[in-house]
């Protein structure tokens, strides 16, 4: 366990100088959001009023579980990418349940946190054997434990796709089918373009939740990597690319300040009024779903979308070759 959570921190040190030490836009991965603390938060953002987004993709999932299972027909393994506490899975393991009572789910978290809390919501449901790591490793884990000819759904909702660059979403979804094989599914969750306003107001809420949640990255360098952030020298800013259709989070400096970095051994400068990027939340058409699929080598099955938060679930299923 020690010598994994060095590598780790490792990784971590060296997405923040990649990131944050070179000329041009500071930016830093969004995936260093999700430890303990903001995995906490994220589902705490997942309760306002303002984001519809998580109500939206628990709407369809309880609407339509019993057709997505019947879909798919019988499976051996549920997996899901970015779990969390596993919450709004539970309508459609319900049903895909009735049809094979042997299923295994199998979520793939990095928070342990979390995934401690997906076991205990869920182990009544069925065997659930949770997966702590980045989604690809997970992929790959529960690829090589498969030892049923029975078909695998894979899970990615919660238009976690969106925090995907546009240019390399095929290609993550070709890599994700080389541990796929041919007549598993795939169930993506994906947020539909929707008014300009209603979206910045989701991702910038009055009470301030989501502010926290993305200036925890700045407290999470604090604590692991031995930095020197104050955090009210930063404020959360929200904008919306109608260009490449996303919401950006960004985490701008209120001063020059310089900011020292244990783990790197050496001080960031900021300007005041410059920015850490921090997450990319790109929305959707079904017509460039449906191009996603045809291009990364899966085939359309349905696709379901709510009426009072534009927001798809569409199955694909892998194909052959």
């Amino acid at each position: 366990m020690a010598s994994t959570a060095k590598l780790q921190l490792s990784q971590f040190a060296s997405d923040v100088a990649e990131g944050l030490c070179i000329p041009g836009q500071k930016s830093l991965p969004a995936r260093y959001f999700y430890d303990d603390l903001g995995s906490t938060l994220f589902e705490a953002i997942t309760l306002l009023p303002e984001y519809g987004l998580t109500r939206a993709d628990e709407r369809l999932l309880r609407s339509y579980s019993d057709e997505i299972g019947a879909q798919t027909g019988p499976l051996g393994v549920v997996a899901e990418l970015g779990s969390g506490t596993g919450k709004k899975t539970k309508h459609i393991l319900r049903s895909i349940t009735h049809h094979n009572p042997r299923v295994v789910y199998r979520p793939i978290d990095v928070s342990p946190a979390a995934l401690t809390v997906c076991e205990l919501e869920l182990q009544d449901v069925c065997e659930v054997q949770a997966v702590c790591g980045d989604w690809m490793e997970g992929v790959q884990q529960i690829a090589q434990a498969r030892n049923s000819a029975e078909p695998l759904l894979l899970l990615f909702l919660g238009s976690s796709v969106g925090n995907l660059e546009r240019e390399t979403i095929v290609d993550f979804f070709q890599n994700l089918r080389r541990h796929l094989r041919p007549g598993d599914f795939l169930l993506l969750g994906a947020d539909l373009v929707k008014d300009s306003e209603v979206m910045i107001a989701a991702y910038d809420d009055p009470t301030g939740v989501t502010a926290a949640f993305n200036l925890n990255v700045l407290g999470r360098m604090n604590r692991e990597l031995e930095a020197e952030f104050e955090l009210r020298s930063f404020v959360h800013e929200v904008r919306w690319s109608e260009e490449h259709r996303r919401i950006e989070m960004h985490l701008l400096s209120c001063r020059d300040q310089d900011v020292y970095v244990g783990a790197l051994d050496t001080a960031i400068s900021f300007r005041a009024g410059e920015t850490i990027w921090t997450e990319s939340s790109h929305k959707f058409t079904t017509g460039e779903l449906r191009d996603f699929a045809a291009r990364s080598g899966y085939t359309p099955v349905a696709t379901w979308v709510d009426q009072d938060w534009p927001f798809a679930e569409t199955l694909w299923r892998v194909l052959p070759g």
